[in-house]
């Protein structure tokens, strides 16, 4: 299996963890906001797993946990196999999705291969499409896995990256909305917004972040529709 790319140590990707962040290539989404444009493909200088996991044996009681991320995670056919080798490693694992493979991301919570899962509510359902970069979305996709994460099957995470134009109070109130009625008599357990960063590898130009009191009056509008509304990079 092919690595994009080794964050050797982050105190910020795993919640309470000292973890090291890995990037795999490929996703199915094109969301315009995006960093990481370079891994939509697969890049040339890939890692092999095999080097990532030396580097784990070695990093054994200074690292707690490993992070999986992209691109889209669940598109690699070889990430159970993967996952399967880092668990071995005594590792905690913690998995990024967009939530397009449901049946994905439940087998590997079923498998005991992921602990903690952080995915992405990327806006209300009817601007969903435009807002990940695909014209004929599976809304249904995203759901399941949202209800599977908001059942409590796993610990988790939702987080939204607040991006200009593409949110509004309007849209936002919509989503909060749609994420509650999701599971009935469940709210998501725990919603990050964070603000869009322009950078130079950003997929389209023009986008900008929102001003930090519309951040707050975001997250005052979700705490109606979430247990905790908690604000990141703001």
């Amino acid at each position: 299996m092919q690595i994009a790319g080794l964050q050797k140590m982050t105190l910020l990707d795993y919640p309470e963890k000292v973890a090291c962040t890995v990037f795999l290539p490929g996703c199915n989404f094109r969301c315009p906001f995006c960093h990481n444009g370079h891994l939509l493909e697969r890049p040339d200088d890939c890692m092999d797993s095999n080097v990532l996991l030396e580097f784990l044996k070695k990093r054994r009681g200074i690292l707690d946990g490993v992070c999986i991320t992209g691109g889209e995670p669940t598109l690699q056919p070889e990430l159970p196999s993967l996952l399967t080798e880092i668990k071995a490693l005594g590792y905690s694992v913690k998995l990024d999705t967009n939530g397009s493979h449901p049946e994905v991301l439940c087998s590997l919570v079923e498998a005991g291969l992921v602990d903690y899962v952080a995915m992405d509510a990327k806006n209300s359902p009817s601007r969903y499409a435009e807002t990940v970069g695909v014209q004929h979305l599976d809304m249904d996709a995203i759901e399941r896995s949202l209800r599977y994460l908001i059942e409590g099957n796993v610990d988790y995470e939702l987080r939204t990256t607040l991006v200009e134009p593409l949110h509004d109070a309007q849209s936002i109130l919509e989503m909060g909305q749609w994420l509650a009625s999701l599971v009935p008599g469940k709210k998501p357990k725990r919603l990050f917004l964070q603000s869009f960063v322009d950078r130079d590898t950003v997929i389209f130009a023009g986008l900008s972040a929102p001003s930090p009191e519309t951040v707050a009056q975001y997250a005052v509008i979700l705490q109606t529709y979430a247990e905790k509304v908690t604000i990141r990079n703001n």
